[in-house]
């Protein structure tokens, strides 16, 4: 089964969930505002998806508290203050996606 992890007030997530619905792909949906990903959870992301490419660098968290101009590593940071997360992921088995992803979702339907 897919998972579509995001916030319900992205509009990024917001597209995801109505593209597996129109073509009703069963998933499930994990809300950040509502619950913390799991140690477990981060490591099958992180080891999946390039940490970097997960930075949303057009995200308000991003300009807000200077990541453009510092050194960071995107793990710890990620991990710490999920606000930079691109959102949605979508995850399946033990790999995930950054974005809407329509090929992934292809494989994994």
């Amino acid at each position: 089964m897919l998972q579509v992890i995001g916030r319900r007030k992205s509009r990024e997530t917001q597209k995801a969930v109505r593209y597996l619905k129109e073509r009703r792909i069963p998933f499930q949906m994990l809300d950040l505002d509502e619950r913390d990903l799991s140690a477990r959870e981060w490591e099958g992301i992180l080891s999946s998806i390039d940490p970097e490419s997960l930075v949303d660098t057009e995200g308000q968290y991003y300009r807000k508290n200077g990541y453009a101009w510092r050194e960071y590593s995107p793990r710890e940071e990620l991990v710490e203050h999920p606000e930079l997360l691109r959102l949605p992921i979508l995850r399946a088995g033990g790999r995930a996606a950054a974005g809407l992803d329509e090929a992934f979702i292809g494989e994994n339907a």
